[in-house]
């Protein structure tokens, strides 16, 4: 842990309460933390790597929600506190603190449209994702991931990399995401690694469809990157595209080259035509 992290963790702990943030396992090699967001009754699970702050953390999943709270609450806020990284996180500095001020913020501001009729609770919480499992870990009942990958491009220092993997929920896909990061150090130690998935299934009957995108702080790279699975038609599966910045900025140009190595790893994995 860096003393930079372990400022932030101190800090948050003393504000909102000693068991705020605390690590999954003191002696776990992947540096899992859990949150409680105040005031929401939900714990969020996140992976914050060894480069945080120069690499962004993630929220990977709902670790647990209460009683009283509506269906589809914890993973309304596991997707919000998603969007606040991607607003608030600068590389290089830490954002934690800040994230969970904004989350917090937006939140109380819900609730609020919601006391005053403005709103009802299922248009709010229209975008969750299906129900996400407390823990993740290699034992669950979840299909490990086997990636595709594309070839490296560079293009004035800066190296991008895609790769896809199957998934058939929204829980494979945040599975396979993680364990990438903890397993695979070059993608640990990406500037970016911006995802999009698309999920198709059924339930009750009914044909169910799932899909949602993460910048990691790459601005606008993820709507781009699900831009593309929609024109491409393709389904049930993840996509990660990562960046190592080299020093140059590539301005519009990086689009481009991020969709063409997503592209290549997703017909190689056969998940489209060439």
């Amino acid at each position: 842990m860096t003393d930079e992290l372990e400022n932030e963790i101190e800090a948050i702990n003393s504000i909102y309460g000693a068991d705020t943030i605390l690590k999954v396992s003191p002696h776990a090699a992947q540096n899992h933390y859990t949150l409680v967001i105040p005031q929401a009754d939900v714990t969020l699970r996140i992976l914050i790597p060894d480069q945080y702050p120069e690499t962004c953390l993630h929220f990977t999943a709902v670790d647990g929600v209460g009683l009283t709270a509506p269906k589809g609450f914890g993973s309304h806020v596991l997707i919000t506190a998603r969007r606040v990284v991607q607003r608030v996180y600068t590389p290089g500095q830490v954002c934690l603190f800040d994230v969970l001020q904004e989350l917090e913020q937006t939140l109380d501001h819900e609730s609020s449209t919601l006391r005053q009729g403005e709103a009802d609770v299922s248009n709010l919480l229209n975008d969750a994702q299906e129900p996400v499992s407390p823990t993740i870990k290699a034992s669950d009942a979840v299909l490990q991931p086997h990636w595709t990958l594309s070839k490296t491009v560079t293009e004035k220092k800066s190296s991008f990399l895609a790769r896809s993997c199957a998934i058939n929920t929204t829980v494979e896909a945040q599975f396979a995401f993680t364990q990438l990061l903890a397993t695979d150090k070059r993608a640990n130690k990406a500037t970016h690694n911006i995802s999009a998935y698309r999920i198709r299934t059924s339930a009750n009957g009914n044909r169910v469809i799932y899909q949602d995108c993460d910048d990691d702080g790459e601005t606008a790279a993820g709507a781009r990157l699900l831009k593309l699975l929609q024109t491409m038609d393709v389904w049930n599966v993840l996509v990660v595209v990562s960046r190592w910045y080299g020093g140059v900025k590539l301005g519009p140009a990086r689009f481009g080259i991020i969709n063409a190595v997503a592209r290549e790893a997703l017909v190689a994995g056969s998940f489209a035509k060439g």
